[in-house]
């Protein structure tokens, strides 16, 4: 099944990303922001059991999914930064909302022969767009829902638990 890929170990050393992103419904989105945010907080994210960074949050702009995870609503969020003091891990990001919300759409209207725009001007090579079948944990490549594979180092809980013993 071909997925957007994205790189986070190159696309992190990036200074200023200045990839194009022609987002169906707005093109002046900066989708490329979204995903690197979406890849980041889905992967780095502890999703911890008593999440101090839901509970701090007063306008309730943190919820944990019936899957577990943690997901973040950035229209109820007033940018307090109460969730970013809160989380003692260090994984949610300083964010501004700005008017127009960007989004990636993992360019699922992509085909073979048309490559989705930010896998074209990626000057990098950090986001593409190729065959996936299956997570290769071994390799660092993970699964962010159906349409996305990242390539960083993911925490796992079981690590930690494993190192207690």
């Amino acid at each position: 099944m071909k997925r957007l890929f994205i790189d986070l170990d190159i696309c992190d050393t990036c200074e200023e990303c200045k990839v194009a992103c022609q987002y169906f419904f707005h093109p002046q989105n900066d989708g490329v922001a979204n995903l690197r945010e979406y890849a980041t907080f889905g992967t780095f994210c502890r999703h911890c059991e008593q999440a101090p960074c839901v509970s701090s949050c007063y306008r309730q702009a943190l919820e944990r999914q019936v899957d577990g995870h943690i997901k973040r609503y950035k229209m109820r969020c007033t940018s307090c930064k109460s969730c970013v003091i809160a989380c003692p891990f260090g994984t949610i990001f300083i964010d501004f909302i700005p008017y127009l919300d960007s989004k990636c759409d993992f360019c699922l209207c992509s085909t073979d022969k048309e490559l989705p725009v930010c896998a074209k001007h990626c000057p990098h090579g950090a986001i593409s767009y190729k065959d996936i079948d299956k997570e290769d944990i071994e390799n660092n490549i993970h699964f962010l829902g159906n349409n996305l594979a990242v390539h960083t180092i993911k925490w796992f809980r079981e690590e930690i638990i494993k190192r207690k013993r």
